[in-house]
């Protein structure tokens, strides 16, 4: 016969409880949605690494994670476009950039039977400018023969938020077209000539999923989950290249990074390079605030270093060089808490 507990040894028990759970410290995110997929699953597993802590993190896009972080409502940013001079002065204290991964902004499309297309920069850049709207246009079909180009609109979608990849497609497109450089430029948010705006990586996605003849850029891993097809682009070395782990790995081992790690890597030299690849930062303040959250975001960013970066490969993520990634360690070291 079970034995009945008194009420006030259940009251306890739950008290007990309440208690355990309040104990977690939570620590708060926001950014970018490039590298969501990952920092989703570091997160996680980190959970069983260290249960005392939990991290809740916002895929709001990188300008937000800069503004949040600027402005204090979170213990940590993250972008896939470096934080301007600029935006580095309005902050309270001194922000590092910790790169943590690289990744393809690809180029994806809807149309029948999904082809394996072909892209150079300059017909990249015109689709994106409304110079190239229909998909049989003789530029895009002279560098895919055998495809049988439908005599579509291309309805362009890009990002309406502020992002850091399209920074990374701005970027590239700013250094193979003059014409978009001067019109459009770089940023996180640019004035889009023509298309449709959707918010997050997410929304690029399931826009060009949905629309027929439609066009897009989004984080490679958002175009694999969904099985939509992406396009080979042509490198500065005159190939066309897939985007992958290696060929994001080669453009990353081409890449100069300097001291504050705010680097740029698109369309380097190297016959094996992806020319639309990026880097993606965590930011956090030098000196932290809460010393309690602060020892436990730095134990997190070297396990990540040491541990999360195996994951990368798995994820489509290309992971930092051995060289950059003891570079990154020893900028973590210096995190006052």
């Amino acid at each position: 016969m079970a034995t009945r507990l008194p009420a006030l040894t259940f009251a306890t028990l739950a008290l007990a409880g309440a208690q355990g759970a309040s104990a977690q410290l939570l620590i708060n995110g926001a950014g970018a949605t490039f590298p969501y997929p990952i920092y989703s699953k570091w997160f996680d597993d980190y959970s069983k690494v260290d249960p005392s802590v939990r991290f809740n993190y916002q895929s709001i896009g990188s300008g937000g994670g800069q503004k949040q972080i600027i402005e204090g409502t979170v213990d940590f940013g993250a972008t896939d476009g470096p934080m301007s001079d600029q935006s580095l002065a309005k902050a309270p204290g001194k922000i590092l950039h910790v790169p943590t991964v690289a990744g393809a902004d690809v180029v994806t499309y809807n149309l029948p039977g999904a082809p394996q297309l072909r892209l150079d920069g300059g017909s990249i850049a015109d689709i994106f400018l409304g110079k190239i709207s229909k998909w049989n246009d003789p530029r895009l079909a002279g560098q895919n023969p055998g495809v049988a180009l439908p005599d579509w609109d291309i309805l362009v979608v890009h990002r309406a938020d502020g992002s850091g990849t399209t920074y990374i497609f701005a970027d590239y497109l700013s250094s193979v077209s003059p014409q978009w450089e001067k019109q459009v430029g770089r940023g996180m948010a640019v004035k889009w000539p023509v298309g449709l705006g959707a918010k997050g990586n997410e929304g690029v996605t399931g826009q060009v999923k949905q629309m027929p003849g439609a066009i897009g850029y989004v984080e490679l891993v958002y175009a694999v989950q969904n099985h939509l097809p992406y396009a080979d682009v042509k490198n500065a070395a005159g190939n066309y290249v897939t985007p992958s782990i290696e060929s994001v790995s080669a453009a990353l081992e081409r890449a100069e990074v300097p001291e504050d790690f705010r680097f740029s890597m698109v369309n380097p030299p190297g016959e094996k390079t992806y020319p639309i690849a990026g880097a993606t930062w965590l930011l956090v303040y030098q000196r932290q605030r809460d010393a309690e959250k602060g020892g436990k975001i730095v134990a997190f960013l070297k396990w990540a270093m040491r541990d999360g970066e195996r994951m990368a490969p798995a994820l489509n993520y290309a992971p930092l060089p051995e060289e950059l990634n003891k570079r990154v360690l020893a900028e973590i070291e210096g995190i006052q808490y």
